[in-house]
């Protein structure tokens, strides 16, 4: 049998609407694909180069041929509070280190993982399921993203009583305003877990009351009378600080200050909660949508970096209407198969294709990347406005050490025009308001220090 991965709906209809892109599952496929799984005696999809949750892929994978559905799924859940999350959004590092794809194409995981949860709601077979004794013992959780709502889930399952704080006004962090509604639905699954969680117990706050410390963000919360860590420490057993890496990396050339130059998600944030409040994922919903958004019609869009980030912006930007959308990136184009340096079962550094490069491709001609490009200057209308952005071509040489070092190229400078630019180049850690009123040690990389394994911070009863 060889791969076959799901396909997605028809780009040049699906770019006109906010809807999932993913096309039903089609089960016989799948088990075709689970049969592929081989019952390896070292399953490295499920080791620490393949899945971070050490899912026992084999195990379901085997449960789905055989059509024990039910199995399959409870299999899953013994590792994976929210299959129903990753099997859309994570990049699926297990298919890289799946030992098929030594000799051919890696067995479909993610599609299976996520074949598996949805059929679970559609049968009925997820149910709330709330303690049956409650240990008396409070936990306060900040942040609602993933990691907060799976820590809030495992300590409610416990039988702790748990509070979620988060400062948006919806539960659910980057899976919310973070991650674009045509790759995870906001109501269909984002708000169905919820949903569940509050049904088994769970307390979310949201809002001004959920911005603990009261720390300014892009969304602009009030922070003016917020509930202070340290009184959250007092009130509770434990707290939980899960409040994700949300300071991105800057690009401070001359012109950073332009009107039209923004970090990526001030403008995915906006969009999914004008989306949102709108109350259309429709065609119509730039018609419903509303409140304060970055609106990319008819405008010249550069996205500055190459991630998911970056392509959730390409994707949003064809959805409005953007007269052009280019993607720069810094380090050159992927081979299309691995290089010699990048040996199985390393993840995979080729080529992709994602659902964004597809969809302006299909829209305006040509797929948006911009290889070895490195921006210097963004450039001025004269009424601060940007209208461009000075760049220059580099390659990356190794140097006597073995290190690569990046050069301009001479001769290769070039404006791109631009309306509108999204600042999409990763992430430096999470916020300091929180950390530096507690006085919680941070590490070299600016995270939380923490003991592994016991999670412990230098700060009493916080985690």
């Amino acid at each position: 049998y060889g791969r076959g991965a799901e396909g997605s709906r028809d780009a040049p209809p699906r770019h006109k609407d906010f809807e999932e892109i993913y096309v039903p599952h089609d089960e016989k496929k799948l088990g075709t694909q689970a049969a592929r799984c081989m019952d390896c005696g070292i399953p490295y999809c499920q080791t620490t180069t393949g899945c971070p949750l050490g899912n026992k892929i084999p195990e379901w994978n085997q449960l789905v041929y055989e059509g024990r559905w039910k199995e399959g799924l409870e299999r899953l859940l013994q590792t994976n509070n929210f299959p129903e999350f990753t099997g859309r959004v994570c990049p699926a590092p297990c298919e890289g280190s799946c030992v098929l794809g030594i000799i051919e194409k890696p067995v479909t995981i993610k599609n299976i993982e996520c074949a598996l949860i949805d059929k679970g709601f559609e049968q009925g077979w997820i149910k709330p399921n709330p303690p049956a004794v409650r240990t008396g013992k409070k936990i306060a959780i900040v942040g609602s993203g993933p990691a907060g709502m799976a820590a809030a889930d495992q300590l409610n399952k416990t039988g702790h009583t748990v509070t979620v704080y988060e400062r948006a006004c919806r539960p659910g962090g980057l899976m919310e305003y973070g991650v674009p509604n045509m790759k995870a639905d906001k109501d269909f699954i984002v708000g169905r877990r919820v949903k569940l969680m509050e049904d088994e117990g769970v307390t979310f706050i949201c809002g001004d009351k959920g911005n603990i410390s009261g720390t300014p963000w892009m969304l602009g919360s009030d922070t003016e009378g917020a509930t202070k860590a340290a009184d959250l420490i007092a009130a509770n057993d434990a707290v939980i600080l899960s409040i994700g890496a949300t300071k991105p990396r800057d690009l401070p050339i001359p012109g950073r200050e332009l009107k039209g130059v923004h970090f990526a998600m001030e403008f995915l944030h906006k969009t999914t909660k004008a989306i949102l409040d709108g109350g259309s994922v429709k065609e119509d919903w730039k018609a419903k949508w509303q409140g304060d958004v970055i609106d990319a019609k008819d405008k010249k869009v550069v996205v500055i970096g190459g991630g998911d980030t970056g392509n959730d912006c390409i994707g949003t930007s064809a959805r409005m209407g953007a007269a052009s959308v280019v993607n720069f990136e810094l380090l050159p184009k992927p081979p299309a198969d691995r290089a010699k340096d990048n040996p199985w079962p390393e993840w995979p550094r080729i080529f992709r294709v994602d659902y964004g490069h597809q969809e302006v491709e299909q829209k305006y001609g040509k797929d948006p990347r911009e290889f070895l490009v490195l921006s210097k200057k963004f450039l001025d209308d004269g009424n601060g406005n940007l209208k461009g952005i000075e760049t220059v071509r580099v390659e990356w040489t190794k140097d006597e050490s073995g290190r690569f070092k990046m050069t301009e190229v001479p001769g290769s400078e070039q404006v791109f025009e631009a309306d509108l630019c999204f600042l999409a180049m990763g992430f430096l850690g999470p916020e300091e308001k929180i950390s530096e009123e507690l006085k919680v040690e941070r590490d070299p990389r600016g995270n939380y220090k923490a003991d592994m394994g016991k999670f412990t911070t230098n700060v009493e009863k916080v985690f």
